[in-house]
């Protein structure tokens, strides 16, 4: 009788706490003031489209070279941050491992829901890819483009796995290899999460590492402030190119893809997961709601993990054990919509640099977009230059990237959501498997 009187007041009370503290939890993630910048930014990517367009159909020599100037700077902008993000956010999260002592057990059984749940939105991706067959964005011969074909073409997939072995542990990042900086990376955080527990050493490095992701991130922020200046020079060669003869009818079948890809992993893939567990995925998707209307609105998994957090602990019961150390872990590597973005968009991307697509091709990029979801950062955009530093490592043209950019944010939104739902379903199922009780 007493244990279910703790746990009326714990649900009950919980709910109404939550209902008045919901808006303080999301404050710090959508503030009026956030508001206000998204719309202002929102204006600002419209007219950079509209400024491009112009630019790049009626402009002069100077301003067409002037469009084309920028858009290749935000090119190296996007290969310069990319790798550091993807090496520094996987030691930052593998270096973390070993600082709960009791927690192998959730350990290994989020490990394998997280890699469960992102083959399957891969598989997912590549199944759909060649339902949809998008049809190629067909760009002049450039030579670019001409020596990038050239340069995949001549490449095995023996090749491009053993190039990923790193013989040099700089030229990875001075070449952009983005596998063989993501073996260096998973080497050097599991090596600083076996260091002795605690230890001087391995507390040094870890402030190191989270201290070099916040700087990273902050850049990544500086980059997306003047982003407009980069969809203004994308837009200004995408027009240019269409002057020349350009085919971009391929892109709506794209999009499509994306999109069909995240909403029947959201609404048919993961809730069949939870139903074979004996779970009612409309119960669990009740209780997550806030968090799944934060992380729409804020684009931003890591942001919306308090509120995570708290739905899952008090509208479905997760224990603390397991939602304190399950969710914080997938809010890093467990991307399902990132997984998914990554297979269509590259595929799609080699297609139109002139790669035959194969089923073959198709499931050497299941593992490799498992792999780098799993090493992508729970924040806005991160898919976006994880996608287009994968695209720079193999030399393929990236033009593509640009005109996809202003309409990711409607991706990004639902890619999120996407996450924080899987996020959720991994954390109840977790609790399931140790403790039966949901």
């Amino acid at each position: 009788h007493h244990k279910k009187s703790r746990l009326f007041k714990k649900f009950v009370l919980g709910e109404k706490k939550m209902t008045a503290d919901s808006t303080q939890m999301q404050r710090p993630v959508m503030n009026p003031h956030e508001k206000r910048m998204q719309t202002i930014q929102a204006v600002l990517y419209v007219i950079a489209i509209i400024l491009g367009l112009i630019n790049g159909f009626y402009g002069s020599e100077f301003w067409i070279q002037t469009g084309e100037f920028i858009s290749t700077i935000f090119i190296r902008l996007f290969r310069f941050i990319a790798v550091p993000i993807i090496a520094v956010s996987i030691i930052a999260t593998l270096s973390q491992i070993s600082r709960s002592t009791e927690s192998g057990r959730i350990f290994r059984h989020s490990v394998f829901y997280t890699l469960l749940t992102t083959i399957l939105a891969a598989s997912l991706a590549a199944i759909l890819f060649e339902v949809f067959s998008p049809a190629n964005v067909t760009l002049s011969n450039t030579t670019e483009a001409s020596a990038a074909i050239a340069g995949i073409k001549g490449k095995s997939y023996f090749d491009y796995i053993t190039s990923v072995v790193p013989d040099n542990a700089i030229a990875p990042f001075l070449s952009a290899n983005v596998l063989s900086v993501l073996l260096i990376a998973a080497a050097v955080g599991i090596a600083i999460a076996k260091l002795p527990h605690d230890s001087r050493e391995q507390r040094v490095l870890m402030a190191f590492f989270s201290g070099l992701q916040a700087v990273l991130f902050t850049l990544v922020g500086w980059i997306i402030m003047i982003l407009p200046l980069g969809i203004f020079g994308f837009f200004t060669v995408l027009a240019k190119e269409i002057n020349a003869g350009v085919a971009v009818g391929g892109l709506g079948t794209y999009f499509a893809t994306v999109l069909s890809a995240n909403f029947i992993q959201m609404l048919i893939v993961l809730p069949a997961l939870l139903l074979l567990r004996g779970i009612n995925p409309i119960r669990v998707f009740k209780g997550m709601l806030p968090a799944l209307t934060v992380a729409f609105f804020s684009k931003s998994s890591a942001g919306t993990l308090p509120v995570t957090m708290r739905c899952s602990e008090v509208n479905l019961g997760v224990r603390e054990s397991v939602s304190r150390f399950v969710l914080p872990m997938c809010t890093t590597i467990n991307m399902n919509g990132c997984a998914a973005f990554i297979l269509i968009t590259v595929v799609y991307l080699m297609q139109n640099a002139g790669v035959d697509i194969t089923w073959s091709t198709l499931a050497v990029w299941i593992f490799i977009a498992t792999i780098a979801a799993v090493g992508n950062a729970g924040v806005p955009m991160g898919c976006f230059f994880l996608s287009a530093s994968l695209l720079a490592s193999m030399n393929v043209p990236i033009l593509l990237m640009g005109v996809i950019l202003p309409f990711y944010a409607v991706i990004d939104a639902i890619e999120t959501t996407l996450n924080v739902w899987s996020d959720s379903n991994v954390a109840v199922l977790v609790h399931k498997d140790l403790y039966g009780d949901i």
